[in-house]
């Protein structure tokens, strides 16, 4: 692609990214979404080449390689991105100044010299520590000086300034602190799970006690070894050249995560049973194309009808003192509640038995958030104050929690609690500079919204609305939060910004797609990864205020640039079953003509918490491609944000809490209903495809509804819910041992006798995410239930989600195939 080429295509997709590259700042109005306008029908674009099977399921390098993992040099005027093909094994890295208008590739030599993300400021902001390759190595700001302090071959675990300027870097559970200025390194922590020598006993007993006291030289030995036990003991204490002593902390646990105070005085350990693992050795995967001609076993993870929960224990050392503190966790409020008595209670009712609810100790750990890139622990800049977030393994619990530093004790600083379940993202904290209040997000009011506590205090509510905000960043002056959200539309995101101070709300940019943001350095400037419905992610600058964004990349190819693509129209549908609208996008037939009747196609993202009826780009792009060879071919087709997907407030996320794919299948009904009265479609020819979760959605609708669709793909799905993976499934369904009643009525394999129209069950044999396990059961039911509708295609060598262009194309020829022999 020509440079004149690439500019042109640059330009345009300014013009439709937005609206003239302009930003406002203007306050948000924090409303409901309003309803989508009706139905366009006119102008749709129109294809003199149509899209062929082959061209969309070839290699995405065709349609341009976006940037990712972009971040911001130190200097705030640079930034760094990556580039990787989708069959590439390798990623380049490119570096582009902002006033550039070309970014240049970094060769391998240079890795190193690049400015690395992450890492930690000093206390004076002259000086940044990072780890590269995981060794330490220390940048001066003003000069761009690097210099280089260890050079191991085992990778260090983590590095940080400490308040006196010192460096503190970990390597498991090894702590050491390097002074800069006389490069002496020191060993501050050597924590070690074992037991704590015993050290010279006194006799004990009769035999022993005569020993002593008859033989001399018995006793001799004795008293040696007690002078050398005290020798030792004092040098420790007076010779402050020795590093300090271990500590013990038995040998039935290993480490988890850890945690060094910013004083360097205190160390927060995370343990947890060493002998829990994420499997068992029942827990393989055959590859039947192992490269030495063989089946090879491969691990995979456990099922949630068989993993357990995991407490974790948490220590508190006192390095200056040398002393250690388990941490109790009774501050916490509702540590003991039996949240899950009503659950019980019911599906004991079921088996003839009653349960009696009564307190008992929850398993606690550190709060996962799916997403994020922060840490759980949030020591205070300044102080030897704790912040840590924790969880309660029933997923019904979220705690902010203080630890009394001294007695070893959580204080409850704020609880979220869900009936349901915790959110697994919307989870950002963290101090606000060096005063005594936090930020936090949390779903308290049903959308997830940003709040500001002082510590012991209570919460203030920072935002506000029926919108959800997301991905949270300080400002370096300590006066702003920004964040994500999007009260315009739930599929229209932008960047605002609220001050600390309590004034409203500010909007800091105007995309008329969608985008995620990283705020400069020196606070200054934003970097925007921006993308529309038909356009690919690229890379933006903003300064804060302006009202002008510079385009940075160019990466769209001419080819998939010029192609009249039709970028589906989101559209909110009304339910019958709830107040809120289901939104979903809908593409019309080229040359759509509403006295005539259609045929359509229903399609469900994956993953169930995930939003696809938005603005901008969609990780389904080849899914966008097919709609439009669906939509060339007569089709209209919807792809539907059902109840359970992000973007629309915690109770849609929870509408499917104990009773997955039923609510989904009602919004499908509706979806159907309406797409009869608005979009010319023949109720009696419409088909529903999906993977992984949308795989699961097609077995339910076509089990439960079988007269909604007339035939139906199901991708890498998922057919029983006790096989998947616990993280995810203990969420929305508790465990099976708890709740077989939310399992049995969620679980496809429950409901196989409703089949009576045609499926297509699709699955990769090295799928180690829904195992192939999943459909060779379910098979297995239809033949046994004698179902002659359904077919079955194998993908020897692809994983969850699939890799080769031959797999992709295979697999949509076939879905292709079926919908126009089972709906023209």
């Amino acid at each position: 692609m020509t440079q004149r080429r690439l500019k042109a295509a640059a330009s345009s997709l300014c013009l439709i990214l937005l609206s003239g590259c302009a930003a406002s700042t203007t306050a948000i109005e924090p409303k409901a979404a309003p309803m989508a306008t009706p139905l366009q029908t006119a102008n749709l674009p129109s294809a003199d080449t149509p899209l062929t099977m082959k061209q969309i399921m070839a290699d995405p390098a065709w349609m341009g390689i976006s940037p990712s993992n972009a971040y911001w040099a130190d200097d705030s005027g640079e930034v760094i991105f990556q580039r990787k093909g989708f069959l590439d094994t390798l990623t380049s890295y490119y570096r582009q100044g902002i006033e550039q208008s070309e970014a240049t590739q970094v060769s391998i030599a240079d890795y190193h010299k690049l400015p690395q993300q992450g890492g930690d400021l000093s206390r004076d902001g002259k000086f940044k520590v990072y780890l590269y390759q995981g060794n330490v190595f220390v940048k001066q700001l003003s000069s761009g000086e690097i210099r280089q302090y260890t050079r191991f071959n085992t990778q260090l675990s983590g590095v940080k300034f400490l308040n006196d300027g010192s460096v503190a870097y970990w390597q498991d559970a090894a702590l050491y602190r390097l002074d800069l200025n006389s490069g002496m390194t020191t060993q501050i922590a050597d924590v070690r799970f074992e037991k704590a020598p015993s050290g010279v006993k006194e006799p004990n007993g009769f035999l022993a006690e005569q020993q002593h006291r008859l033989i001399q030289y018995v006793a001799k030995q004795h008293q040696n070894a007690k002078q050398t036990q005290q020798f030792n003991k004092d040098l420790q204490r007076l010779d402050n050249t020795l590093a300090a002593k271990p500590f013990y902390l038995g040998g039935k646990e290993r480490l988890t995560n850890l945690s060094l105070s910013n004083s360097g005085r205190y160390l927060l350990v995370v343990a947890q049973d060493k002998d829990a693992s994420w499997r068992d050795k029942h827990d393989i995967m055959p590859n039947y194309l192992g490269k030495d001609g063989y089946v090879d076993a491969v691990n995979v993870r456990a099922r949630v009808a068989e993993a357990k929960p995991v407490a974790q224990r948490f220590v508190i050392l006192d390095l200056e003192k040398g002393t250690q503190k388990d941490i109790t966790i009774e501050g916490l409020t509702g540590f003991d509640e039996d949240v899950l008595a009503s659950v019980k209670q019911e599906n004991a009712k079921a088996k003839g038995e009653t349960y009696k609810s009564e307190k008992a100790t929850r398993t606690i750990r550190l709060m996962l958030d799916w997403t994020w890139s922060q840490s759980p622990i949030q020591w205070h800049p300044q102080n030897d104050q704790l912040l840590v977030m924790l969880e309660a393994t029933d997923n019904k619990d979220r705690w902010i929690a203080s630890v009394d530093l001294d007695k070893g004790r959580f204080n409850t600083q704020h609880r979220l609690s869900d009936q349901a379940w915790i959110n697994y993202t919307h989870n950002d904290f963290g101090w606000v500079g060096n005063s005594q209040q936090f930020y936090f997000l949390s779903e308290q009011t049903g959308y997830s919204q940003l709040y500001l506590q002082t510590l012991g205090g209570k919460a203030k509510a920072l935002t506000q609305g029926e919108f959800v905000v997301n991905s949270v960043t300080l400002s370096p002056d300590n006066q702003y939060l920004y964040y994500r959200a999007n009260p315009r539309h739930p599929g229209k995101y932008d960047v605002y910004r609220v001050a600390l101070n309590g004034s409203a709300p500010e909007r800091m940019t105007q995309f008329e797609g969608n985008l995620d943001y990283s705020l400069s350095p020196d606070g200054n400037k934003l970097l925007l990864t921006a993308s529309t419905n038909t356009s690919l992610p690229e890379l933006f600058v903003q300064s804060v205020g302006s009202e002008q964004a510079k385009q940075l990349t160019q990466s769209q190819s001419k080819a998939f640039a010029d192609y009249p693509w039709q970028a589906g129209q989101i559209v909110a549908i009304p339910s019958s079953h709830q107040a809120k609208p289901v939104y979903a996008r809908v593409y019309l037939p080229q040359g759509y003509d509403e006295t005539q009747q259609y045929p359509a196609v229903i399609f469900s993202h994956g993953a169930g918490y995930l939003q696809n009826a938005h603005y901008g780009w969609s990780s389904y792009y080849r899914e966008f491609m097919f709609h439009n060879l669906l939509a060339q071919n007569g089709y209209v087709v919807l792809d539907i944000d059902y109840r359970g997907s992000k973007g629309y407030g915690r109770d849609w996320r929870t509408a499917v809490y104990r009773d997955m794919g039923r609510t989904e299948v009602e919004d499908m009904v509706d979806a159907v209903n309406w797409m009869s009265a608005n979009a010319s479609v023949d109720k009696g020819r419409v088909g529903h495809y999906g993977g992984s979760y949308g795989g699961f959605l097609t077995f339910m609708a076509l089990f439960t509804e079988p007269e909604l669709f007339q035939a139906g793909a199901a991708l890498r799905p998922v057919t029983d819910w006790a096989h998947y993976n616990a993280p995810y499934t203990s969420n929305i369904l508790n465990t099976p041992e708890v709740d077989p009643i939310a399992y049995n009525r969620s679980s496809p394999i429950e409901h196989a006798e409703g089949l009576n129209k045609r499926l297509l069950i699709m699955s990769g044999v090295l799928d180690d995410n829904v195992f192939f396990q999943d459909s060779v059961r379910l098979v297995q039911r239809l033949i046994e239930l004698e179902k002659e509708n359904f077919e079955t295609a194998i993908y020897p060598v692809e994983p969850h989600g699939f890799r080769q262009p031959s797999s992709w194309l295979d697999e949509y020829r076939r879905i292709f195939k079926m919908f126009e022999e089972e709906l023209k």
